[in-house]
């Protein structure tokens, strides 16, 4: 909450959250979150919105100076030699599927050289994420690269291209001709990129299914498409679903089904030593399950 104190202490110094954005390498939105949810935390409102500028409130005028004794407090014990020193720690995102086969492999190579730092795993979906990398709640994100522009201050750096295939239950055999017609399909949910692209794959080929159920998780689907539910279409390095036995596999027509997986990071904490040495280690983790 402190680096909100300070954004707070800046937009109220130039009454307005684009330049404060500017002064911090931030979005305007981004700011604006901060804001808000600096307000919902101290359960006050801060400022006075009318269009694109902002006013100092009643609240906002009183809580200033506290504000600002507790950020000099914390900047006097970071630079006071024996003073309290900040706790090395890193707040990383990551959707389910990068949770369950990505990070544990690359964390426990990131541990050799980095054995101190706690790490904090956030789940959330892409676009949450995103917003969490934007306004300074997480360090880094892994996640589906975002269909929509990404922030100037922010950078994607691609560490797998996943490919999409299709699964049926154990013994089940056929193709795209057949399998609609004889089972219902298990849909990766549409509100996710990852299940618009299947969307997408389907009206492309024109490929009418029989609709059984809509889902969250590809590793969920994977596991449905086990007990005998129905088939699928489901990004699957990740999940490790083109070697898993336990169901049939089968190609998709045209073109191959690709999603881009990779790391969100902001540009100014890409330096640090930490970060660059996990995104190195989600690369190579990333290609052992490509391979």
């Amino acid at each position: 909450m402190l680096r909100y104190l300070r954004t707070f202490l800046i937009a109220a110094e130039t009454a307005s959250f684009s330049a404060a954005g500017e002064r911090l390498g931030l979005t305007q939105s981004a700011v604006s979150l901060q804001m808000r949810k600096l307000e919902e935390d101290l359960g006050c409102k801060l400022f006075e919105r009318t269009g694109k500028s902002v006013k100092l409130g009643p609240e906002g005028r009183r809580i200033m100076a506290d504000a600002a004794r507790m950020l000099a407090l914390y900047e006097g014990m970071r630079g006071q030699p024996g003073g309290i020193a900040e706790p090395t720690r890193l707040e990383v995102g990551a959707i389910s599927t990068a949770q369950a086969t990505l990070l544990p492999k690359a964390l426990q190579q990131f541990r050799r050289h980095h054995p101190a730092v706690h790490i904090n795993i956030v789940p959330g979906m892409s676009v949450q994420l995103l917003s969490q990398v934007d306004t300074q709640e997480l360090d880094l994100a892994v996640m589906i690269r975002p269909r929509l522009g990404i922030p100037a201050d922010l950078k994607w750096l691609t560490v797998m291209r996943e490919r999409y295939i299709g699964i049926a239950p154990p013994g089940v055999s056929g193709d795209l001709k057949t399998l609609p017609a004889r089972l219902p399909f298990i849909r990766y949910n549409r509100h996710s990129h990852g299940g618009q692209l299947v969307d997408q794959f389907l009206r492309a080929h024109r490929i009418w299914v029989t609709e059984g159920m809509e889902l969250d998780e590809p590793a969920v689907i994977l596991q449905m498409v086990r007990e005998g539910l129905g088939w699928a279409v489901v990004p699957g390095d990740l999940i490790q679903a083109s070697s898993d036995g336990s169901v049939s596999h089968f190609p998709l027509p045209g073109r191959a089904l690709l999603r881009e997986v990779g790391v969100l990071v902001r540009r100014s904490t890409l330096q640090r030593p930490a970060i660059a040495m996990l995104v190195s280690c989600l690369r190579e983790r990333a290609e052992q399950l490509s391979a």
